[in-house]
């Protein structure tokens, strides 16, 4: 599933990779969900769909952010588990087959679908100030919200859809998506992934929308962990019942 924004440029090669990385592996479908572009990426990808027949399109008809995105995006789709890239192709497609077996062998010795597999670019291609930036919000995040992630903005992302629409939903939930999986009970797990020059486009994110919101949302996040009581449940059963009474 891919949330994009004004992606125009990346949307035809992207899909043809993800196409390239799956193809033969496993049953899949390409959601992408257009976040009111107003660039051509609504053409591009209806272009793009008439070559690919698992590509499905959602759109808004206003950009709403990316947590609204991946969310609508979770929500018509067809499949158990959910692997997320960013639009930017900056992620690689290849990664999602290993990510895929990480997530069912913790799903079985965990004996449920509560787990979230989170990529981990160890090596970014991204300029100088943008991985200070990061580093410095992953160590304090960690910090805080002992979510034990050291890459929770990273796009490349794996889980059920089960999972996914139990997590509160607010504006810029998606950075916080280890963290909140925690509060639930499940489990994280970090495994590293390639990550890739940007070769069109730009970065929607900057210093303002990635610090003050930042500030802002994981402080509310503190709250929302702090608040959840987890009480052991038991069922007691009607004996009468199960006899036959």
């Amino acid at each position: 599933m891919v949330p994009v924004l004004n992606e125009r440029a990346n949307v035809a090669s992207l899909v043809r990779e993800i196409v390239n990385a799956l193809c033969g592996v496993v049953r899949y479908e390409i959601v992408y969900v257009d976040d009111g572009s107003d660039d051509g990426t609504a053409e591009a990808l209806e272009l793009i769909q008439r070559e690919v027949a698992e590509l499905r399109v959602v759109r808004h008809d206003v950009p709403a952010g990316q947590s609204a995105a991946i969310r609508s995006g979770v929500q018509h789709a067809r499949g158990h588990w959910i692997a997320t890239l960013d639009g930017d192709g900056q992620n690689d497609p290849a990664d999602i087959p290993m990510l895929l077996t990480q997530a069912c062998a913790l799903a079985a010795r965990c004996g449920n679908d509560r787990v979230l597999i989170a990529g981990w670019r160890q090596q970014r291609h991204d300029a100088r100030f943008t991985r200070v930036q990061s580093r410095i919000a992953n160590a304090v995040r960690s910090r805080l919200l002992g979510d034990a992630t050291p890459d929770s903005a990273c796009g490349l992302k794996i889980f059920s859809r089960e999972l996914y629409l139990l997590l509160p939903d607010f504006d810029h939930m998606h950075r916080f998506l280890p963290a909140l999986v925690r509060r639930e009970g499940g489990e994280v797990v970090s495994i590293a992934v390639r990550h890739r020059p940007r070769t069109s486009g730009k970065s929607h994110y900057g210093v303002t929308n990635r610090l003050w919101t930042g500030i802002v949302d994981l402080v509310g996040v503190i709250w929302l962990s702090r608040r959840i009581r987890r009480p052991r449940v038991t069922e007691h059963r009607n004996a009468r019942r199960e006899e036959g009474v």
